[in-house]
């Protein structure tokens, strides 16, 4: 059973989510919260598998409440525009991925379920914002922490960066998928990563890929 919890200043919001999660076979609603406090204390009551936090609460944002339980739950980040800025800083915060809320009901349901695997929600367009957020800033000044890497799990990093997924990565490199999957996964235990999206940022943190490469 997939625990979640839903945390959005909007009722009618959080009615319509309970209504499809609670329809599925294997999810149930286990809480409501309607900012980001709430939502805080909300983890901490009902342990849920993932939350879905919306971006603009009030009392506290979402993006400072998915900070402080990202190291206890997964978070699905809702937001209302594929070009909100702050979603950037929602990924950087330790979200698992976002979803537009416009997305119809078999995406939320999918997103949901992709997230509880412990796998991340992160698409192409995301990657790309990824990227052009780093375009901006200072390149790191030299790798760090990527010595544990063998230089075939510096390649699948990379190329993670891109957006590719585990099948694309494994044509890429003339491996199967499921070699790729036993790279990704010791990446992220020698990384100390929870997921893909926090891969992608590491990868461009560290200087291993440069913004604008190919």
């Amino acid at each position: 059973m997939i625990r979640v919890a839903l945390a959005d200043d909007q009722a009618l919001v959080r009615t319509g989510f309970r209504l499809i999660l609670q329809a599925e076979e294997g999810m149930e609603v286990v809480g409501e919260a309607d900012d980001g406090a709430a939502a805080i204390r909300l983890v901490d009551e009902v342990s849920p598998d993932v939350v879905l936090m919306d971006v603009r609460m009030p009392v506290l944002d979402g993006i400072e409440a998915t900070r402080r339980v990202a190291g206890k739950t997964r978070v699905l980040v809702l937001t209302t525009f594929d070009l909100d800025e702050v979603v950037f800083e929602a990924i950087r915060a330790g979200a698992s991925g976002f979803l537009l809320k416009t997305s119809p009901a078999d995406e939320l349901v999918r997103a949901v379920r992709v997230v509880a695997a412990g796998d991340s929600l992160l698409s192409p367009s995301i990657t790309r914002r990824l990227v052009e957020e780093f375009a901006r800033r200072p390149a790191a000044a030299e790798p760090s922490g990527l010595d544990e890497l063998t230089p075939r799990e510096l390649d699948v990093l990379g190329l993670i960066a891109r957006g590719l997924s585990n099948a694309e990565i494994a044509a890429e490199l003339f491996v199967e998928p499921s070699t790729v999957k036993s790279h990704v996964a010791s990446i992220l235990a020698k990384l100390g990563l929870r997921d893909r999206v926090q891969a992608v940022v590491a990868a461009y943190e560290s200087g291993l890929v440069v913004a604008g490469s190919s």
